[in-house]
């Protein structure tokens, strides 16, 4: 199992002194002070996007961190997100145009909860308890259930992988669900059941591509890079803010690239070359179905014309890919970490020049 407390900075600062993948500290000094010159910033992106490693000699090619914060208000228009933010809207939106996405089973406001098109009031735990029994009667396939905000369930918080024994053998969970249920408006989907290759990968929880794209102002839509998420301990949340993994796609091929990386202060200064509970190696990795991923996010962007940058979250289900969410302020550094510098990056090349960046 990956350690994954968080290190502080003096321990990182201990175990860069060590790596012997590091360049000299001659070298480090003299490429963040030409950055600093650059970019009038202190370049804290030279450690989080591991640009001290050896292998890395395009330096320049990295986004610092308050220019990538800019991009998206810059080139989206930002009056019409809400079909994105909201989870409900999108779901309803992206599924009457025949795209798969996760399938909804209730979903509240507060305590006002519809399923089946009905409207049922829940004012106690043990209520909620007996709807999500009858839920999971309905539907005796279902093992478990995913239950995450409409709104604000990004970085992996506010979201819940319930299975239908806790029920009834942890009303302690139940209870703490429910409270944090009625605070706001959550959606309660079936788990999606993942292409048995993934699960090869990891198991323990549902793998998403990241993938962005981007309109050109002639209208053509490009795919710009993707990576894949992954938890590395057995956490049902992917996302590398709580302790998950990212590995680069080759957009050609789908195959992943050599190197994955979690966030700098989970596993420090390690590369990872292969996944650390299941030990696959990335590089002998290929996703399925991913030239349908790559199909499926250019036909979801063309029915956002007015939000050109986005970044798609896509699971690979058991009979192809699944439409899970999609970003329009989306955080560019893990795409930037993952491709190798973006500003090396020739389709997001334009994105820079467009908003003058270049």
């Amino acid at each position: 199992m990956t350690n994954l407390i968080k290190k502080n900075n003096l321990e990182l600062f201990k175990e860069l002194l060590k790596d012997p993948d590091r360049k000299s500290l001659l070298r480090i000094t003299y490429e963040l002070l030409i950055l600093l010159f650059i970019y009038r910033e202190i370049p804290v992106h030279y450690f989080s996007r591991y640009i001290f490693k050896k292998q890395t000699q395009n330096f320049r090619d990295y986004l610092p961190n308050k220019m990538s914060g800019k991009i998206s208000v810059l080139i989206n228009d930002h009056k019409i997100k809400d079909v994105l933010d909201n989870k409900l809207f999108f779901n309803f939106f992206y599924s009457q145009f025949h795209i798969n996405v996760p399938n909804i089973l209730l979903y509240n406001n507060r305590n006002m909860f519809v399923i089946d098109n009905h409207a049922i009031e829940v004012n106690s735990d043990k209520d909620f308890a007996v709807l999500l029994e009858n839920v999971f009667k309905k539907n005796p396939s279902l093992n478990s259930m995913i239950i995450k905000k409409t709104y604000a369930s990004s970085s992996g918080k506010k979201i819940y992988r319930l299975y239908r024994d806790q029920i009834k053998t942890q009303p302690e969970i139940m209870k703490e669900i429910f409270q944090e249920v009625i605070l706001s408006g959550f959606l309660f989907q079936e788990t999606i059941k993942q292409h048995p290759a993934l699960d090869k990968l990891n198991p323990s929880c549902l793998n998403t591509i990241r993938i962005d794209t981007f309109i050109n102002p002639d209208g053509k839509i490009e795919v710009v890079s993707a990576y894949l998420r992954m938890s590395i301990s057995n956490s049902h949340v992917d996302n590398i803010s709580s302790g998950g993994c990212q590995v680069g796609v080759v957009l050609e091929t789908g195959k992943l690239k050599k190197n994955g990386y979690s966030l700098i202060k989970t596993m420090g200064v390690i590369v990872l070359t292969e996944h650390p509970v299941t030990n696959t190696r990335f590089e002998d990795f290929s996703i399925p179905s991913f030239s349908e991923v790559k199909e499926l996010v250019v036909k979801t962007a063309s029915l956002m014309p007015g939000l050109r940058l986005i970044g798609w979250d896509v699971a690979i289900g058991e009979s192809g890919p699944i439409l899970i969410e999609g970003n329009s302020d989306y955080d560019i550094s893990g795409n930037d970490l993952v491709d190798g510098g973006y500003i090396g990056n020739d389709i997001f090349r334009k994105v820079l020049k467009e908003i003058n960046f270049l």
